[in-house]
């Protein structure tokens, strides 16, 4: 999807926008912030999951308190850019808890990870034993976060 849908009206997007800023509001505290009926609500927000505007709910955690403060991106360069090594690196990568998100992406190198660890030390060690055994990497430049300036999931929403 690279556009959004026609079908969405003001209500829709406002529904969007408050489940984005309040993914546990209630069905009536949702239906007395858009002007319907709760049961509206309710089967406008079961068609906007259905027709894959909303993916899911989750809690956000802290990471400072969980053991996984230090944010770090990886650029990675795979050894040979063939669709057998696109799959081995994209199978290896989802079983790791500590890799986040990883982007495949045009330019100097192929993958952008983004890792959370508990420190330095935490990240020699996953650099060693399980980043640069991934498979095809050829090839790794780290960024450690100093300062995390914004961190958002919020969509821009009209």
């Amino acid at each position: 999807m690279t556009d959004k849908s026609p079908e969405l009206d003001r209500i829709d997007l406002k529904i969007l926008r408050c489940l984005q800023e309040d993914g546990r509001i209630s069905n009536l505290k949702l239906a007395e912030s858009v002007s319907l009926s709760p049961t509206a609500v309710l089967a406008r927000v079961q068609r906007l999951t259905k027709e894959g505007y909303i993916l899911g709910y989750e809690a956000r955690l802290n990471p400072l308190k969980l053991g996984a403060g230090m944010l770090v991106f990886v650029e990675v360069l795979l050894d040979k850019t063939t669709p057998h090594v696109f799959d081995e690196f994209k199978a290896a990568v989802q079983v790791r808890a500590e890799i986040m998100e990883c982007h495949m992406v045009a330019g100097g190198f192929d993958y952008l990870l983004k890792t959370r660890m508990a420190d330095m030390n935490a990240y020699r060690a996953f650099a060693g034993t399980v980043l640069w055994q991934l498979p095809g990497v050829r090839e790794t430049r780290t960024y450690a976060v100093m300062e995390e300036v914004k961190s958002t999931t919020h969509l821009p929403l009209g």
